[in-house]
């Protein structure tokens, strides 16, 4: 099938992850702080029409069951149908089995990074422009893309051996 290309609007949902973690010293931990996708999508030079909002700040091992029917409810009542997530990737798969059954008939990807997209040495970048991609040219579902692969959101897992996702 070829892929579809569109110029709608895409809205970003953010809920937190390492992506949007900042250090601030020695002594403390990481904590995550205004989002800063905006800012990356301007770096990008993104030319699609983006919404952004962010819906809460927390790692995902923080988020509860309301947390994921929130962020489901976000996406199902925006009139956008192209909708990028940016995420913490512990539970990642778990908040794709939620959209997949709480939001039918959109185009939605999950991303994260494995480390903060405020460090130099980051895959936030990468990411977010994978995920971007896949919203915009993959039929509606749910999708997980992470390190350079894009997967069906229900039939992958976090490898967290490895460092990474894996498909099942």
């Amino acid at each position: 099938m070829a892929p579809r290309m569109t110029q709608q609007a895409i809205l970003v949902l953010t809920t937190g992850g390492t992506i949007d973690k900042n250090y601030f010293d020695a002594l403390s931990e990481y904590q995550i702080v205004d989002s800063g996708i905006p800012a990356l999508l301007q770096e990008a030079r993104v030319a699609l029409p983006v919404r952004v909002v962010e819906l809460m700040r927390k790692d995902s091992l923080e988020l509860t069951e309301a947390d994921r029917l929130a962020v489901a409810g976000a996406a199902r009542e925006a009139p956008e149908t192209h909708v990028v997530v940016t995420h913490g990737t512990d539970t990642m798969t778990e908040t794709a089995r939620v959209l997949a059954a709480e939001v039918p008939g959109k185009t939605i990807c999950l991303t994260g990074a494995l480390s903060p997209a405020r460090f130099a040495e980051t895959d936030a970048h990468f990411n977010l422009g994978m995920a971007f991609a896949t919203a915009q040219i993959a039929p509606p579902g749910v999708y997980i893309a992470m390190s350079g692969e894009v997967f069906d959101g229900l039939k992958v897992r976090k490898d967290r051996a490895a460092g990474k996702f894996v498909a099942i």
